[in-house]
């Protein structure tokens, strides 16, 4: 009796974890939890129910289910296409599209897996859109390409309840052969622009070169223009210099010469002399102006006075310079000449001496009834 007690025992506990089992299952399969980016399509009996939010909830166990849908953006990578452009060119390209379920109904109930859908319908506008374009254009019109292809999904995927966010294309890649063309010509045109480059720079070094031996050369000449203008000032101050000094020598030179002369002249035996016209015009202008200013005449005797300024500023004693151009302006003596009428009138050679008589009325002529010239026709030495 014992043994069948036991066996109905564990019959009861074996019953009893079924029953547990069971009951494990019936609440997992009736309890749902959504989650805050999810949202569920509920069916029942295969029967659309409709959709179910986020947190949890209670459906019929065993005879129910739940489509989860993320309604985050989410990334779909296009498989790398093979394309031949317009300009028969082969080129690869991949790209990658954003997409996002707007209509969790749409995308349950009007395709069958709308990621690999949408995925597929990107590879072929993708080759589409390729073959549409020219090599060059694939290559920098990147963003044109992400438009098209972006334009030709919108329709499609919108009666799927999804919106296509974005399409970025990632890689375009033309064939090897045309790689190698394409590398041989950006070599050529580097090459093309560096000697390009290098022709400017040497052009732009012989113009700074020329512009500078041009600069260097004009300040050389007018440095030697300046020197030249400088020496020759300083050769005519020289000259003027020079010739003003050889004016006051040779008018000393007359004057002193002069003396000698009168004095061989006095020491003659002759009491009649003619002296030379440049001899008398020499002594006649420093002596024009003494008559009323330094020197005035008391009966037959003359006496000297001071100088006062008018006297002074009328002889120019103040200004040599003055006095030597009056002199150059009034008389141009001839040294030679005088020298030679005081030698002849000195031994009695020249023709041109007279008789004491004539000499006289010549004088009595020449000066009036003024003056210490006698009436009577004699003279002597001292008179003169």
């Amino acid at each position: 009796m014992l043994p069948s007690v036991v066996l109905q025992g564990g019959g009861l506990l074996f019953v009893a974890v079924v029953f547990l089992l069971l009951a494990v299952a019936l609440v997992y399969s009736s309890i749902v939890i959504i989650r805050p980016y999810q949202q569920g399509a509920y069916t029942v009996l295969g029967s659309y129910r409709g959709l179910l939010d986020q947190g949890i909830h209670f459906i019929y166990p065993f005879v129910s289910d739940v489509t989860r849908f993320d309604m985050r953006t989410q990334t779909l990578d296009v498989p790398r296409q093979e394309a031949i452009t317009r300009d028969n060119s082969p080129v690869t390209a991949d790209a990658v599209v954003y997409i996002k379920v707007m209509d969790p109904k749409k995308a349950f109930l009007e395709v069958e897996n709308y990621e690999r859908a949408t995925s597929n319908l990107a590879q072929t506008t993708l080759r589409a859109v390729l073959g549409d374009m020219e090599l060059d254009d694939t290559l920098n019109k990147r963003g044109e390409i992400n438009s098209r292809i972006r334009q030709e999904l919108d329709e499609p995927t919108d009666e799927w309840g999804i919106r296509v966010e974005s399409v970025e294309v990632r890689e375009v890649n033309p064939s090897k052969d045309v790689q190698r063309a394409m590398e041989q010509q950006t070599s050529a045109e580097r090459k093309r622009r560096a000697m390009i480059l290098e022709a400017q720079g040497e052009r732009r070094s012989a113009v700074e070169t020329a512009e500078g031996d041009k600069q260097s050369n004009i300040i050389r000449a007018q440095g030697e223009k300046q020197s030249q203008i400088l020496e020759a000032q300083g050769d005519a101050i020289s000259t003027v210099l020079r010739a003003k000094s050889a004016e006051s020598m040779g008018e000393r030179a007359i004057i002193d010469k002069g003396m000698e002369t009168l004095e061989g002249i006095g020491g003659s035996e002759s009491t009649t002399f003619i002296l030379p016209q440049e001899l008398t015009s020499l002594v006649g202008r420093y002596g024009k102006h003494l008559t009323g200013s330094d020197v005035k005449e008391n009966g037959h005797v003359l006496e000297g006075l001071e100088f006062d300024e008018e006297a002074r500023e009328m002889l120019g004693l103040d200004d040599i310079e003055k006095i030597l151009g009056q002199i150059d302006a009034e008389a141009d003596v001839d040294v030679e000449e005088m020298e030679q009428q005081a030698q002849k009138i000195k031994h009695g050679e020249d023709s041109g001496i007279v008789d004491a008589n004539e000499a006289i009325e010549e004088m009595d002529q020449e000066f009036g009834d003024g003056g210490n010239a006698p009436g009577d026709g004699s003279t002597d030495e001292d008179d003169l």
